[in-house]
């Protein structure tokens, strides 16, 4: 299994609506970076559910259903996007500033990438960040 990390801005998309809807898909990423990250999930691979800009915190878990296919949102026709149903929410929010703070996760991509919105996540660090939030 590979894990990973995909960001919302909570006021678009938040953890809550992906948790009333169950299975959503991802869509709308531009980034090619981030598109190939989305491009190398298999289904059953889980990702952290990041709220970006409005909280700046690591929320939720969800699980990767249906592998990249055509995003029915870009006209040009290159850019994928994937279904997750949502698993469960952190029973504590694992802020920004916690992993900022924590040596453990000096070089998770979070930091490193800060503006990339679909991003791997190492097995050591979705553990530990797992603990972190109560799981």
């Amino acid at each position: 299994m590979a894990y990973f990390l995909v960001k919302s801005e909570p006021d678009v998309w938040s953890f809550d609506q992906h948790m009333k809807k169950s299975v959503s898909g991802w869509d709308g990423v531009r980034n090619h970076a981030a598109a190939g990250h989305l491009r190398a999930m298999k289904k059953g691979d889980r990702a952290f559910f990041y709220h970006s800009n409005i909280g700046k915190e690591i929320v939720g878990i969800v699980e990767v259903v249906k592998e990249a296919y055509p995003d029915k949102s870009d006209e040009t026709g290159k850019f994928v996007m994937v279904d997750f149903k949502a698993i469960e929410p952190l029973k504590k929010p694992v802020t920004l500033a916690q992993v900022k703070a924590d040596k453990n996760l000096k070089d998770m991509a979070l930091l490193k990438y800060s503006r990339l919105s679909v991003q791997p996540v190492t097995a050591d660090e979705w553990k530990y960040i797992s603990k972190l939030g109560g799981l």
